[in-house]
């Protein structure tokens, strides 16, 4: 009698599983489920047609999602990072760009996230060594967090605010804000999550 009655103690955790916990419980990840970063770092990885097959890293790719996740960016915009950085340069740490703006030709934007050298200051900008994309991509994001304060966008969505200050962050002021625009990164994105979703949906059908 014993016997029985701890087996069916046992059983009892079992009833009250919905079937959403199952699913959570098994690992399964439902189409309504939020992007995840593993998912986002596979197609990181695959769907960067600007990144050489050298600079296809996995370990650069988990260290910036690292990032996201310690500057708490929502799950609607997991993964803006990775691709500001896939458009930007291919995830080459030392890509160089912007010699049109220099006189002599040089480089004027430097780095994972093509940064100019007011990022390197200690007093106008970040204090960050450019080619070193950890240090850039933490900058990076606390420059689109900064604009967070401060923009005047009268957004309710988390997610449009996110956009905004993204924008603000990587353009030049302009008189009345950047509210109604977009960056060109955010458009990576956007196709990022659709697959993603498209993927989800494949798989469980």
């Amino acid at each position: 009698m014993k016997l029985k009655t701890s087996i069916l103690l046992s059983m009892i955790p079992l009833i009250f599983f919905t079937s959403a916990n199952l699913n959570a419980y098994a690992g399964v990840i439902s189409k309504s489920s939020p992007i995840s970063y593993k998912e986002i770092a596979d197609i990181a990885l695959k769907r960067c047609k600007n990144a050489k097959e050298r600079y296809r890293d996995p370990k650069l790719i988990w260290g910036i999602i690292e990032i996201e996740k310690k500057h708490s960016v929502p799950p609607s915009m997991r993964g803006m990072l990775l691709a500001s950085a896939c458009m930007e340069s291919g995830y080459n740490p030392n890509a160089e760009g912007d010699h049109r703006f220099s006189k002599k030709k040089k480089p004027k934007a430097i780095g994972l996230f093509q940064m100019w050298s007011w990022w390197e200051s200690k007093r106008w900008g970040y204090g960050v060594d450019r080619r070193k994309p950890l240090e850039a991509a933490d900058a990076y994001i606390r420059h689109i967090k900064k604009q967070l304060k401060k923009i005047r966008c009268k957004f309710r969505s988390e997610k449009r605010r996110w956009i905004a200050a993204w924008v603000t962050a990587i353009r030049a002021p302009k008189r009345g804000g950047r509210c109604n625009e977009k960056p060109k990164h955010y458009g990576l994105l956007k196709k990022w999550h659709r697959l993603i979703a498209k993927q989800r949906k494949s798989n469980n059908t």
